[in-house]
């Protein structure tokens, strides 16, 4: 007699039913590999993906065509707060409740920016422009998008942080707007995880570092790497959906790695 195999892990502990999820970056490697992996669960009844220019003949449009009525494509400016209140609005039209976010667009480096290396490098246009989406992109999103998340339901919402952001782990200096603009995110969702304690006590707050993944913003600083750091897209994404799994209430506030391990702030 064959033996039954084991139902799917709900996307987010404890759920019961269908799952709507939004994935922000998800025209970017993690977000994207998450976004096609959210797609393929059977418990995922909807996902909004949130991207910042229009997607063409690309593995986004793809899933698009693949998934009509299940995958929603929104065009958000994150640094723009009307833009994110329209988002919210947009997906408020289209689903009564958010049960997982998963906000993986960031920025390390673009055209006439870099890490710096030096103080001497310090700009306070680099500044302003990374921690716009660095720092205050993330709780934003989450201010639009409170509204939506379940107050009789477990909800995650987990945003993509980065070793680098740590101050504790600092040993080598440079990166400064990355750096403290991703240690600024840490410290705005560990409040906002303090918050929800108390007004939603149901929700999950989680920082995650996705590890060196091979995408645009690490591949200027993939040639030092030992053999085996760097994991692809699909790979990271599969690990912080298992992170993101298993994390309960008690787990908000935390920064985790992508294996689960803590994080020192």
């Amino acid at each position: 007699m064959s033996v039954p195999a084991p139902a799917p892990v709900p996307p987010v502990h404890g759920l019961q039913g269908p799952a709507t999820c939004l994935v922000t970056g998800a025209g970017g490697g993690i977000g994207q590999a998450a976004l096609a992996q959210l797609l393929a669960h059977p418990q995922v009844a909807q996902v909004h993906a949130v991207v910042r220019r229009a997607p063409g003949a690309d593995p986004l449009a793809a899933l698009a065509q693949a998934h009509p009525g299940r995958l929603h494509l929104h065009l958000a400016d994150l640094t723009d707060e009307a833009a994110l209140q329209r988002l919210a609005d947009a997906v408020a039209a289209s689903t009564p409740a958010l049960h997982l976010v998963l906000h993986c667009a960031g920025l390390l480096h673009a055209p006439g920016l870099q890490p710096e290396r030096a103080l001497a490098q310090v700009r306070l246009a680099a500044l302003q422009q990374v921690f716009a989406i660095d720092a205050f992109a993330p709780i934003l999103l989450a201010r639009v998008l409170e509204p939506l998340l379940p107050r009789a339901q477990q909800a995650v919402y987990a945003s993509l942080s980065a070793r680098v952001g740590s101050i504790g782990d600092n040993r080598l200096g440079g990166w400064y707007a990355y750096r403290a603009a991703k240690a600024a995110q840490n410290q705005l969702l560990h409040t906002l995880a303090i918050e929800w304690r108390r007004t939603r006590p149901q929700a999950t707050c989680l920082l995650l570092h996705p590890g060196t993944v091979d995408t645009p913003l690490s591949r200027p600083f993939q040639a030092r790497l030992p053999p085996g750091q760097l994991i692809t897209p699909a790979q990271a994404a599969a690990r912080l959906l298992a992170v993101i799994a298993a994390a309960t209430p008690a787990d908000s506030g935390r920064f985790l790695a992508w294996d689960g391990a803590p994080i020192p702030w």
